[in-house]
């Protein structure tokens, strides 16, 4: 059994929800290639922004993703009491809590084992949200 773990940081994405199965890939190709069978995880280390797996063909599914949850969970309720770095801050938590900060994919024959039409979101849900680092985590053989 092998464990290989990594920590990167993703380039500043504005709000919305952005495709970075390709990114995630690239930091570790070599990793991923050496795993036959194993579970690929990835980890978000933040409050305000989310991972999800969906649709990677259309990029209409990406903008209805980002106004659907808008409506589900808006802005300046006037219950928010935690609004101290803007309407955006307490609605990315909320979001960020019901999306989930992790993913697990299987590893088969050295590839993440996703669907056909699949692939790893990066929800920003801050209009400035910066950088974001997420921690990759490998265990195969």
């Amino acid at each position: 059994m092998k464990f290989y773990q990594k920590e990167i940081v993703l380039p500043e994405f504005k709000r919305g929800y952005h495709l970075i199965t390709h990114l995630l890939i690239e930091e570790i190709t070599k990793e991923l290639h050496e795993t036959k069978t194993g579970q690929f995880q990835a980890f978000l280390k933040h409050t305000s922004a989310s991972l999800t797996i969906n649709e990677n063909a259309d990029p209409t599914v990406r903008i209805d993703f980002e106004t659907h949850i808008n409506k589900m969970i808006p802005e300046n309720m006037p219950y928010y009491k935690h609004d101290y770095e803007g309407a955006d801050d307490m609605p990315a938590h909320i979001k960020s809590s019901m999306l989930g900060c992790q993913v697990s994919i299987p590893i088969s024959n050295g590839k993440l084992n996703l669907g056909t039409w699949q692939g790893v979101y990066l929800g920003e849900h801050r209009n400035f949200g910066g950088n974001r680092r997420i921690v990759i985590t490998i265990i195969g053989e």
